[in-house]
């Protein structure tokens, strides 16, 4: 009896040593495989800022716009010099008018020349008002769909050095919260590549004077 006892007891020892060693060998097997996982992730950091900012694109196009802006600026202050000329005429018009000494007979005529050159006045201000809003509105859509597109493939071109060089996660330094506040604050063991996109961005980008040239051709426009 006792040595049936005896066996038995040995015998659920050992399934208990067994059963021990499986769940020993089970936590390390899940470890290696958590580990294996982890030193497959292959994190990079972006400063997309930078490259939108630094992109040659961007800055021919800025330059491009700036040029059409000085073009309006330039056309207004004509208009502007116009009707202020205009007003000059108005107002001796008007003195002329207002003079005791001008004969009624006068007065007439000089009347009827105020009023056409007031209506005159009026038009033409109302012309630089439509002509200064008009210019606004289409050079701000034609500045954010150009933008928006320099954007784009600035963002294409992340995705393809990221899918090239086998990264799993390429994340922005410069993305911002609702709140304003850096998404991004702190990573380990991630590869900004900034540098190396930029680089690639601006493969082929104009000389400085060929860049100038163009600026001044559209300065002349």
């Amino acid at each position: 009896m006792q040595r049936g006892m005896l066996g038995i007891l040995r015998h659920h020892h050992g399934i208990m040593k067994l059963s021990i060693r499986s769940l020993i060998a089970l936590v390390f097997s899940f470890s290696g495989l958590l580990a294996a996982q982890e030193a497959r992730l292959k994190v990079a950091t972006v400063d997309m800022q930078a490259l939108f900012e630094e992109f040659h694109e961007t800055k021919t196009t800025r330059t491009k716009f700036e040029s059409e802006q000085t073009r309006v600026i330039r056309d207004r202050d004509e208009r502007v010099a116009r009707l202020n000329e205009l007003k000059k005429e108005i107002d001796e018009l008007q003195k002329q008018l207002s003079d005791p000494s001008v004969a009624d007979a006068k007065k007439q005529g000089l009347f009827n020349e105020r009023q056409g050159k007031q209506q005159q006045f009026e038009a033409s201000q109302k012309e630089l008002e439509e002509f200064l809003q008009r210019k606004s509105r289409a050079l701000n859509e034609q500045m954010q769909l150009r933008m928006k597109g320099i954007l784009e493939g600035i963002r294409s071109k992340v995705q393809k050095h990221a899918a090239a060089e086998d990264y799993d996660y390429v994340l922005d330094k410069t993305g911002a919260s609702t709140s304003q506040v850096p998404v991004l604050l702190y990573t380990k063991d991630a590869t900004d590549i900034t540098e190396v996109l930029l680089k690639s961005l601006n493969e082929g980008a104009p000389t400085a004077p060929a860049a100038e040239d163009e600026k001044k051709a559209g300065d002349k426009k």
